[in-house]
């Protein structure tokens, strides 16, 4: 069992499996984020409950252990494939045989992983964080969400953000299962399917937020 877990195998079904863990955590995040459309009360509402649920605040560590785990397995795979592929071959037309997305998944992942490591400033920080150091959590996150996304900078910085999340999860999505196993003909085609179906929601999801506090902000005058 042990040689399995450090094969190249292995490493990719961990790998596969902290993603579709991640998977399942994004679509949760997107369901409460779109409490902002709910308006202030239902939006502080539901930051409220998730920042003393006992269960979340259990899951923040294993959500962290799921984001380490794959960026750490992602980079020793793609280091591991490098380095066994040391010369490039001189003419290769990647483009035919593959999505412009699987050729550049480690670089979408780590593009993703700086901006999260921003945007965890900026919200989680506020919120979630101060528990732990002893602070004042914000308490007002409608508030907190306004302001910052009133800032076309910033707005579009978490647009590049989404939309390279998107790709990522576009190629993601169906390769998890497609490691674990389930990879035949007529599945493959449904869970690549579903893939596209799934990162269309989830980043048309996070990016309406943004969006629609600029429209507020630049439009209505609020």
């Amino acid at each position: 069992m042990s040689k399995l877990w450090s094969s190249s195998i292995g490493k990719k079904l961990v790998m596969s499996l902290s993603g579709l863990f991640l998977i399942v955590f994004l679509l949760v995040h997107l369901v409460a984020n779109l409490f902002y459309f709910g308006g202030e009360e239902a939006y502080n509402a539901m930051c409220g409950f998730m920042d003393t649920n006992p269960l979340i605040q259990v899951m923040v560590p294993v959500l962290a252990a799921g984001f380490v785990i794959h960026i750490a397995w992602a980079t020793v795979i793609t280091w591991q494939n490098r380095s066994a592929r040391p010369v490039r071959y001189k003419v290769q037309d990647l483009s035919r045989s593959s999505a412009w997305e699987s050729r550049n998944m480690y670089v979408l992942g780590i593009i993703v992983l700086g901006v999260l490591g921003w945007h965890l400033t900026d919200f989680w920080a506020e919120m979630q964080l101060q528990h732990f150091i002893g602070g004042h959590p914000t308490t007002n996150s409608y508030a907190l969400l306004e302001a910052t996304f009133s800032n076309p900078v910033i707005a579009i910085l978490y647009i590049v953000w989404i939309v390279a999340l998107w790709f990522h999860l576009r190629h993601g999505f169906w390769s998890a299962f497609q490691t674990i196993g389930l990879d035949n003909q007529v599945w493959i085609r449904r869970w690549k399917c579903a893939a596209r179906v799934y990162a269309l929601i989830v980043a048309a999801g996070f990016i309406s937020i943004p969006v629609a506090v600029l429209v507020s902000e630049f439009c209505c005058g609020n």
